[in-house]
């Protein structure tokens, strides 16, 4: 067996290389992967180098979001065997300190995330992984559907912040992938009217096929009246911003209904933005902010599963592992027809 990985050598430059095979500890399970999808903050770091504090120092390797299939298992790990098809949740926390002690494992202060320097990330063909971090697909779900699942898993995260239940009114600013698949969590918690904003044509047609009622093309409209007169002037109960804009995060107080709620899931790539909290105050809405997600894998994959939500209409292009490095200029140069890429580990 081979192990190559794909590492990120500079600022837009990838590079293929042979490196060695893994070996599982006694908790471990190595996965042949078979399925990495590439994700906003993997094209932001080839484009930039960095985000936030987080900046990418020496050769890296990208991917987070990822499935496969399991080829060897620790000692102690009794839960899966080889042959077992597995999403992996990125994020290897402590278990130990206050927030991981009380089920908030997201903001654990120690937490080693895969493609988040100084840890290394996933397009890579075989990876060894805590077992318990390794959730296994049932009969029907697909690896290239488990690799979506940490995406969704962020989408689950905002619907549940959020408080989303059957008959409310959400409004999503931005129809990148975490947009739909925010959209895709509100439909299945019982959203009735669900209104997706975007300025891209392509992500617009994908957020009506995957069941808004609704979409508004802020380029050719002014987004707030747009969406306050499809809500009847009231504005939506749940407004969340996916798209990480500074204008979108600015338009949040303006098109949430008066004691609605709104959530933060995209990040601004400024630190200190103006916002009116006054208007904000005037409609007595809670402002929320989520952080990658805690304890939504399980119910993420089972909604898949039972065919309650359909993932696999996300995706609008596929690259073999050989083209990794087109993949990501695809991503980058060609944003208009680009809603999510997956590469396929050969």
């Amino acid at each position: 067996m081979q192990n190559k990985a794909a590492f990120m050598t500079g600022i837009g430059q990838i590079e293929i290389r042979e490196i060695p095979m893994p070996v599982a500890k006694e908790d471990e399970v190595v996965v042949k992967l078979e399925y990495v999808g590439i994700c906003g903050s993997d094209v932001h770091y080839f484009e930039y180098g960095r985000i936030g504090d987080f900046v990418v120092k020496g050769d890296f390797i990208l991917g987070h979001e990822c499935a496969g299939t399991v080829t060897e298992v620790g000692k102690k790990v009794t839960r899966l065997k080889a042959g077992d098809r597995v999403a992996l949740e990125p994020g290897a926390t402590c278990g130990e300190c206050e927030f991981c002690t009380t089920g908030r494992y997201n903001l654990c202060p120690d937490v080693e995330f895969l493609a988040t320097p100084p840890y290394h990330g996933c397009f890579e063909n075989y990876i060894a992984f805590p077992a318990k971090l390794a959730f296994k697909l049932p009969d029907g779900l697909s690896t290239r559907e488990g690799a979506l699942i940490e995406p969704l898993a962020v989408g689950f995260e905002a619907a549940s912040v959020a408080g989303v239940t059957l008959g409310s009114s959400v409004a999503i600013l931005g129809a990148g992938c975490i947009g739909l698949m925010a959209l895709l969590a509100s439909k299945a918690r019982g959203a009735t009217d669900i209104t997706v904003v975007d300025v891209i044509q392509k992500r617009l047609d994908k957020a009506l096929e995957l069941g808004a009622t609704r979409v508004i093309d802020a380029s050719q409209a002014d987004a707030t009246k747009a969406l306050l007169a499809a809500t009847g002037g009231k504005g939506a109960d749940i407004v969340m911003e996916t798209a990480g804009s500074v204008r979108t995060t600015q338009q949040t107080p303006f098109v949430v209904k008066r004691g609605g709620v709104i959530v933060l899931v995209g990040m601004a790539p400024e630190d200190v933005i103006p916002f009116n909290f006054a208007k904000l105050m005037g409609q007595v809405a809670s402002l929320r902010t989520i952080f990658r997600y805690k304890n939504q894998y399980p119910a993420a994959i089972e909604a898949v599963s039972s065919g309650l939500i359909d993932v696999s209409g996300i995706v609008t292009d596929e690259f073999n592992f050989s083209d990794i490095a087109k993949a990501f200029r695809v991503n980058i140069e060609n944003k208009k027809d680009v809603v999510k890429i997956v590469v396929k580990i050969d």
